[in-house]
């Protein structure tokens, strides 16, 4: 099956123990018989993800890693709170069964939601697929978005989810101490953009659930047809703009075919790929808008953020032991980033 979710043996510390699983399942899942087997899911997530069997059916358990971590950082038992709350209201997230504290079971907190058996697609090109089914997919990747942004978050239970107001103005300061605790050289662009970006913020407007990496491989479609089924990975949720998100969904369209999310230049004609316009239309129908804002600002932003978050990566190779092959390539993109983000913050108007 095109999009099937590939799974490792988990060895050595990725390894439950599942005596202790087991017993742990039995007096907290609701349903759940034993025993049970696991494997890890391969793909870079950074809360170890692994598919659990057993006679009661499939589930997923994550997990926060091992050692020593950032305050914030995999927030495992803030992603299933969201998870709990959003399930009830009908949008499409794996089905939550249990939340664990208590770490002496596998040694980390960890919880346990249902097995969402479909597609998991990465090249958002879709080359697999005819014109047709490509629209239903992108139609649909845009309608859970707009359901998303339309969910009452305080009546789920999500009212203390995040900060209501000035989301922007929080991630530019947010990203702009994370660049500058792990900035390695000077770089003109990026001095620019800390200038510009906190000076030129948008007025928020609305508040919404923010799901902070919405993209295409970050989603299960149903097995045949052009349907979400669960949107994943809530780690950099809060409560927020929804402009940030659907924003940073549209960055597709302006980032290059690599295998990952990027259709520029592919979009609209036979593809079957809706154009950039196709898809704020839609959105904004969706969700009660006349419109958005000019896009310039929150894609320079968009690039701002990934600039921090690689910049860190960068500093970590710099101090430690990679070689220095990977040292460049991460600088590389570094470079790219802030100069793709400096581009659009002069059509933005800087």
């Amino acid at each position: 099956m095109t999009g099937e979710i590939k799974t490792i043996a988990a060895e050595g510390k990725d390894k439950l123990d599942e005596v202790k699983l087991t017993a742990w399942m039995e007096a907290n899942v609701a349903g759940f018989e034993g025993p049970l087997t696991h494997a890890k899911f391969a793909g870079g997530q950074s809360n170890p993800t692994f598919r659990i069997d057993s006679p009661s059916g499939p589930y997923v358990l994550r997990r926060k890693p091992f050692g020593p971590l950032l305050p914030s950082a995999h927030a495992v038992d803030r992603e299933y709170r969201l998870i709990d709350g959003l399930y009830p209201t009908g949008f499409p997230v794996a089905k939550p069964y249990g939340l664990c504290l208590d770490e002496s079971v596998l040694g980390a907190i960890f919880y346990v939601m249902g097995f969402a058996d479909g597609r998991n697609l990465w090249d958002g090109t879709l080359p697999d697929y005819d014109p047709a089914t490509r629209t239903g997919i992108y139609n649909a990747m845009c309608d859970t978005l707009a359901a998303l942004h339309n969910v009452d978050y305080t009546a789920a239970g999500l009212g203390a989810y995040g900060k209501p107001g000035n989301y922007f103005e929080r991630q530019v300061a947010r990203w702009t101490k994370q660049y500058r605790a792990s900035e390695t050289e000077h770089m003109p662009a990026v001095e620019k953009l800390i200038e510009f970006l906190p000076r030129t913020i948008p007025d928020q407007t609305r508040t919404s659930i923010v799901h902070g990496d919405y993209r295409i491989d970050n989603m299960i479609f149903h097995p045949s047809e052009p349907r979400v089924i669960a949107v994943l990975d809530w780690e950099l949720s809060t409560l927020g703009d929804p402009l940030a998100d659907f924003s940073y969904f549209l960055m597709s369209w302006v980032t290059q075919p690599e295998g990952r999310s990027g259709v520029l230049g592919i979009a609209g004609g036979d593809s079957g790929i809706p154009t950039i316009e196709d898809m704020t239309q839609r959105y904004c129908s969706a969700t009660g808008r006349d419109g958005v804002p000019d896009l310039n600002w929150f894609f320079a932003y968009n690039l701002f953020r990934l600039t921090g978050i690689v910049q860190g990566i960068k500093k970590r190779i710099v101090e430690g032991t990679a070689s220095s092959a990977n040292a460049e390539k991460s600088a590389a993109g570094v470079y790219r980033l802030a100069e793709a983000s400096w581009e659009f913050a002069q059509k933005a108007g800087a």
